[in-house]
């Protein structure tokens, strides 16, 4: 009877993570930043409209902002192709981060996708090769770096700009490293059995936190969509807070934390935890 509850909870957290009217990345932009200056642009092949980044300030400082965007309207969704990034955008990323590091800019990036673009040109373009230098880059990045989970957080596409020094996710968000249509139509060859997939992933963010992923759980009641001021503003408290921790730092402080948090992860400690 236990299992079924919880099991259940994993479940409706999927589907509030999904919820249309869900607080987007552009939301996020305008509720909590000021004078947000997109870039656009991977100065090889294009444009991605999945992934926005830019100049932003943050609490009065200048941040580099970098986002998913699923978009609403019909005209949005292909636009920003629902969220699924390309090469491009990952090499947008990379462009951005590399700006973030030569000017001091701490990077906060916010992640709702359900996953990298599958397509046959994507491939074509080097979409592994791109999330790849994403990880790498993020890794070695010696600016501080926030990774917020707003929504979905699927797979490579999500870590692409989720190797930080901190991740928050909201309290209805999901993060894992395939969805659970995906894992069921893997296990039990159908995609019904998502809800039991949805448990044994561990998505939540409540577990998440509990297994050391992610630091810090912002509380958005029954769903950010009801109240979405309110949440806004409570995430910018924690990322201010989290932001002052990181700047106290000096850099290479900062990256060996970020090192020993990457390290420990399926680690015996962390199992257990």
């Amino acid at each position: 009877m236990n299992t079924k509850t919880k099991h259940s909870k994993a479940w409706q957290t999927v589907q509030i993570a999904r919820h249309p009217e869900r607080p987007q990345f552009l939301d996020y932009v305008t509720g909590i930043f000021s004078e947000f200056d997109a870039l656009h642009g991977d100065r090889l092949f294009g444009d991605d409209g999945a992934l926005i980044g830019g100049l932003a300030r943050f609490a009065g400082r200048p941040v580099m902002l970098i986002g998913q965007h699923k978009g609403r309207s019909t005209r949005e969704r292909l636009y920003h192709n629902f969220g699924m990034c390309s090469p491009e955008g990952y090499r947008k990323s990379q462009r951005l981060f590399e700006m973030a590091e030569r000017f001091n800019l701490p990077v906060l990036t916010f992640i709702d996708t359900m996953g990298a673009y599958p397509g046959v040109g994507a491939e074509e373009r080097g979409q592994a090769e791109a999330i790849a230098k994403n990880l790498a880059q993020l890794s070695s990045l010696k600016v501080p770096v926030i990774a917020t989970v707003i929504g979905e957080g699927g797979s490579g596409g999500a870590l692409a700009i989720g190797v930080a020094d901190r991740v928050i996710m909201l309290s209805h968000s999901i993060y894992s490293v395939i969805s659970p249509e995906g894992c069921a139509s893997i296990l039990w060859k159908t995609a019904e059995k998502a809800e039991q997939a949805s448990e044994a992933l561990a998505l939540t963010a409540e577990r998440l936190q509990q297994l050391g992923i992610v630091e810090s759980v912002v509380d958005e009641g029954e769903g950010a969509h009801l109240q979405p001021t309110q949440v806004m503003q409570v995430l910018q408290r924690v990322l201010e807070r989290t932001l002052d921790e990181l700047l106290e730092m000096d850099a290479e402080t900062r990256c060996e934390a970020r090192y020993q948090r990457l390290m420990k992860f399926g680690s015996a400690n962390l199992s257990n935890a």
